[in-house]
């Protein structure tokens, strides 16, 4: 898609339909109440679609209609084989709506269309892929018995798999938690954002197209607090999987514990340290990823590496790149190949962002940044900012602002640096910079979290669990980990005639 311009971007989009309906059982359908909701494009403000707004009677039907298909075997019981060429044939598909899917996911949340067309689409077609690939692959067990005794144990998929996703990813994330209960055997109900409902629409038709049986997939837009209580309360629902802040998290352990002690599986906040030491030779290189790590995606990402330590003696050189490379990062137009960061989520989140930053200003040394902006007279901008100075007990250094706000403290001693990372109720994710393997080796065993990337930031692959520590959550997405989630283990013992 490199090739496309601006004004590519600009026709393409203005040639979309939206799907805007429930999907259950195989069909869009009208929510039961009737009752809609404005997905708006927060970089112009315009109304794209008016969504159905599901709630706690299409939860019902999406449920009922999963368990309904997953009882009748026609996906749960299927030959691994031709599960695993339904599942391939949606990558594909994926692949071939390449630019609608990346469209949507920008105009519905704000994101650049290039990130989400080299980025987000084909990351979803290859997890789908991966998980494809991997169903035919994974095998039960024999346990070592002695004559006369054989003990089987079976991988079995779990029944109805409820799926809560954030904004920020919109796509992506629905593809993290689907692709693998999906292959495992399972149905499942994805509730998207209502901030960002349109992809995961398309992605139901298009799963559909490619053969999965009606009722095996189905998608339920609404609020949290009616279709996402909904689903976290419905007592036919086995499994719920949710990626989102770690406050509503909270919640779906109550719904649980309210119902009927489904498995939840959270991966909630986080507030990412990346710790750079003054043996790291390679500074601009750790500025690069620095600004990468904190202005990608506007900062609206769970493992951002928001804190930077630094070792006092190399901080200032290396926060003067840092902030160089913020000012080459200014928002434009997300669908201007050009530009280097889009527009937040929606109004709310913008306003969140600049509360932080108003705090910061009183408390810190802004370096660069610290503005909302407007482009071409709209939307929802705010400038990469960073502040210095930043003592660990100020809130842009310990909650989490999910906006693009490095907080940057420096440090003195490696147990210092440690002390400070793990100082934080997060434990997502962390990035260590050092040219001593011995002290990577050492630094990465001490830190608290679920991903450590060392000379780099947020390193992830499909080979590789996703997930985090403390009240960052404890699920695990991506790579064959992820199947364990969305699967029971049963024993089968036959006694016979040695």
């Amino acid at each position: 898609m490199s090739d496309m311009t601006l004004k590519d971007w600009t026709a393409a989009a203005a040639k979309l339909s939206f799907r805007n309906q429930v999907f259950i059982d195989g069909q869009f359908v009208p929510s039961a109440s009737g009752k809609t909701f404005d997905s708006i494009n927060p970089a112009t403000g315009a109304v794209l679609a008016s969504v159905a707004a599901g709630d706690e009677e299409d939860i019902r039907r999406a449920v009922a209609s999963g368990r309904k298909a997953f009882e009748s075997g026609v996906w749960s019981r299927m030959a691994p084989m031709d599960r695993k060429a339904v599942l391939l044939k949606l990558a594909d598909l994926i692949r071939a709506n390449l630019t609608e899917l990346a469209l949507l996911d920008s105009m519905d949340m704000g994101k650049l269309v290039a990130d989400a067309a080299v980025v987000d689409v084909p990351g979803s077609a290859l997890f789908f892929q991966w998980y494809a690939e991997a169903i035919d692959k994974v095998y039960d067990e024999i346990a070592p018995t002695g004559p006369g005794d054989l003990a089987m144990i079976t991988r079995e998929p779990l029944g109805v798999v409820g799926a809560v996703v954030p904004w920020n990813f919109p796509l992506d994330m629905a593809t993290w938690k689907a692709a693998a209960a999906l292959a495992m055997g399972n149905s499942v109900v994805l509730k998207p954002a209502e901030q960002s409902p349109l992809s995961a629409l398309r992605l139901a038709e298009l799963a559909s197209e490619a053969g999965l049986p009606d009722g095996v997939f189905n998608v339920v837009p609404g609020y949290g607090e009616t279709a996402g209580r909904a689903l976290g309360l419905n007592p036919d629902v086995d499994c719920l999987a949710f990626t989102g802040s770690t406050a509503v998290g909270k919640l779906f352990q109550q719904y649980a514990g309210q119902s009927n002690m489904k498995q939840v599986w959270l991966e909630t906040g986080g507030k990412s340290p990346n710790l750079v030491f003054s043996n790291c030779n390679d500074l601009d290189a750790a500025a690069d990823m620095a600004a990468f790590g904190i202005f990608f995606n506007q900062g609206e990402v769970c493992s951002a590496n928001s804190r930077l330590l630094v070792e006092r003696s190399i901080k200032d050189e290396l926060v003067a790149k840092i902030a160089d490379r913020a000012k080459g990062l200014q928002p434009g137009n997300p669908l201007d190949p050009a530009s280097k960061m889009g527009a937040m989520v929606d109004e709310k989140q913008t306003q969140t962002v600049m509360d932080y930053i108003a705090e910061g200003k009183a408390s810190a040394n802004l370096v660069t940044g610290g503005e909302r902006v407007r482009v071409e007279g709209k939307g929802c901008f705010v400038q990469p900012t960073i502040f210095d100075d930043v003592s660990p007990e100020m809130r842009i250094s310990r909650e989490e602002v999910f906006g693009p706000v490095l907080a940057v403290t420096s440090f003195d001693s490696e147990e210092e640096a440690l002390t400070m990372a793990n100082d934080s109720v997060y434990g997502l994710a962390a990035s260590v910079w050092t040219d001593d393997l011995s002290q990577a080796h050492r630094v990465a065993s001490r830190l608290n979290v679920g991903t450590v990337s060392v000379n780099t930031v947020d390193a992830l692959s499909p080979m590789t669990p996703f997930g985090g520590t403390k009240q960052s959550g404890y699920g695990r997405d991506l790579s064959l980990h992820s199947l364990d989630k969305y699967s029971s283990l049963k024993t089968t013992w036959i006694k016979f005639k040695a």
